[in-house]
């Protein structure tokens, strides 16, 4: 049976994703960001070496980064 808590699906993992990378000490920065889509490079904590991309157009990725170029910001 599928689980439908409210901490499963496309849409928090995007968001835990990027808390992870940050708790890491990683940095993410905006490369992309449409009308209902955003893509975020994951960097490197020792260089800024682009590591990994993630795409989503979930709201509350979009909402939790909001007008931030990075996690730096």
């Amino acid at each position: 049976m599928p689980d439908h808590t409210p901490d499963h699906g496309p849409e928090p993992r995007a968001v835990e994703a990027l808390r992870r990378w940050e708790t890491a000490g990683g940095v993410w920065r905006v490369v992309a960001r449409g009308p209902s889509t955003v893509t975020v490079a994951l960097c490197r904590c020792d260089g800024g070496e682009e590591v990994d991309r993630l795409s989503s157009s979930a709201p509350g990725l979009i909402a939790y980064i909001g007008e931030r170029a990075s996690s730096e910001d």
